[in-house]
């Protein structure tokens, strides 16, 4: 149930605060709220609810405004809470008309407020946050030019009007990268993933076996002790033989398939799956899928397999294989991303599989289109985007790809060097991408995604592209707002100089 709250725009003036005192509207977490249109957003929060049934949800602004708060702080779930109890602007951020010191809901709900806000609804927050943010931040230049030129001044021309010729058909550059977002597990190895899956299904049995203890008997066998000893003595060495890691792997497969067998004769006997929780089933699926898999890589030669499983916690993690010097693999969700030439970041593309990332450039390009309302007239990408099918696409559109054109080189010396200019050129204005990914890995969370379910990952990502959008319309309001400042100035002192001057003249005479 949902229960919308029909009233005015709150404003941080009527903000009360019971020790005395009002909010500074220089704060960064007013302008920030400014630059978010919450009643246009909450309406499509508002439809996840059913009318007159269940207990009333939490508001959207809280629900959005907590998470943007967790993002752009990087902190806990409780630790964000214990700063909403001590801030009043964040109270009023995430909407609270009136400063209170008790919590304004419980860490838990967090899990909540990212299912409900998953990463197809954040990307669109993304996209309707950033128009926004631009319209009030040229209103707010349009108002305060007028005022200036009210008061004497001379407008500089900064206004979105400047170019008075037609606008050609492609405007504006694209700017588009693939990267991983890592996630928070430990470094997955077959014998260590055999270990934990050997674990679990030792637990399933100990819940399974006391229910049916009269009609099955004594409880099976496991071996846990010589299952666990095996393992710690190949675990225990800083560089076992290859030998010793694959007989450890037969070991473990071993004792797996008979607590596997023993696990179908409890079901048998009418065991329930569930007496060791609702979860415990779906870690047994993953358990038979992993021990399916390592079967197969055991008894072959190659080290690779589809779908392969590298945490039985978070069975839709997969290896993403990156060939960086770092680290050669990472273990998270590939997102593909785009950045406009004015800065603004959109993620196009999350998926927990492998994938290439060379695909992406024309549902990209027609992204632009859909939000910008034409084509780019240039793509900056990297080589792996530069394919046949991609260079046609853009010469259909009039888009002009980065990178050398195929075939041989031109014979004019000055054509070969300008070409060379204009790729040094377009590297240069790629590398913005790059600085954006590194900003969200290092700044916003995306080098560790901390989430343990498929949905609040998603949406962590995505929200951490939203608050680098926040960031840059906040940068861009601030430069505003200090190119005002000093165009008053200067009007001022223009003033005063002119009314210095005329008061000089009859003293003059």
């Amino acid at each position: 149930m949902y229960r919308r709250e029909h009233r005015h725009q709150l404003s941080f003036e009527d903000f009360f605060l019971p020790f005395g005192g009002k909010l500074s509207g220089d704060n960064r977490w007013i302008k920030l709220a400014e630059l978010i249109p919450w009643d246009e957003l909450e309406d499509d929060y508002a439809s996840q609810f059913c009318k007159g049934f269940g207990a009333p949800a939490k508001p959207f602004r809280m629900a959005l405004g907590a998470l943007i708060i967790k993002a752009r702080m990087a902190i806990t779930d409780d630790e964000l809470v214990e700063q909403l109890k001590e801030n009043p602007y964040l109270q009023f951020f995430i909407g609270l008309e009136v400063f209170q010191f008790s919590a304004p809901f419980d860490p838990s709900m967090m899990v909540y407020f990212r299912k409900r806000l998953p990463e197809s609804v954040i990307n669109d927050c993304n996209e309707r946050i950033v128009r926004h943010g631009l319209n009030v931040i040229q209103a707010a230049g349009t108002d305060d030019d007028q005022g200036a030129d009210k008061g004497g001044g001379s407008s500089t021309g900064h206004s979105s009007n400047d170019h008075t010729s037609t606008p050609s058909a492609n405007q504006g550059t694209l700017l588009i990268d693939a990267t991983c977002a890592p996630v928070d597990i430990r470094y997955p190895t077959d014998l260590s993933l055999l270990n934990e899956a050997r674990e679990v299904t030792e637990k399933l049995i100990d819940a399974m076996h006391p229910p049916i203890r009269e009609g099955f008997g004594l409880k099976p066998r496991t071996h846990r002790k010589k299952a666990r000893q095996q393992f710690l003595a190949v675990a225990k060495k800083k560089r076992p033989r290859i030998s010793k890691i694959r007989k450890a792997i037969k070991q473990q497969l071993g004792h797996l398939e008979r607590n596997l067998g023993s696990i179908d004769a409890l079901i048998a006997c009418s065991g329930c799956l569930l007496a060791a929780g609702r979860h415990w089933y779906h870690k047994l699926l993953v358990v038979s899928e992993l021990v399916r898999q390592q079967k197969i890589l055991y008894h072959s030669d190659s080290r690779s397999i589809p779908d392969r499983i590298v945490s039985l916690f978070q069975a839709h993690i997969r290896p993403i294989v990156r060939g960086k010097a770092r680290c050669n693999v990472e273990f998270g969700a590939k997102i593909s991303i785009s950045v406009t030439g004015d800065g603004f970041t959109y993620l196009d593309r999350l998926s927990y599989d492998p994938y290439n990332e060379g695909e992406d450039l024309k549902a990209q390009a027609r992204a632009y289109r859909r939000r910008h309302g034409h084509d780019p007239e240039v793509i900056c990408a990297d080589q792996i985007y530069r394919t046949r099918a991609n260079r046609a696409f853009c010469q259909r559109h009039g888009i002009r790809l980065s990178g050398p054109r195929l075939g041989r080189p031109k014979s004019d010396p000055e054509l070969v060097a300008e070409e060379k200019r204009q790729f040094l050129d377009d590297q240069r204005q790629r590398n913005a991408v790059e600085g954006k990914i590194g900003q969200g890995k290092r700044r916003f969370g995306l080098g560790l995604i901390c989430e343990k379910l498929a949905a609040t990952q998603g949406s962590a990502i995505a929200l951490a592209v939203l608050v680098m959008n926040l960031e840059k319309l906040l940068g861009l309001l601030l430069i505003l707002f200090t190119f005002l400042f000093q165009l008053l100035i200067g009007t001022e002192s223009i003033r005063r100089g002119e009314e210095r001057l005329l008061s000089n003249q009859p003293a003059a005479a």
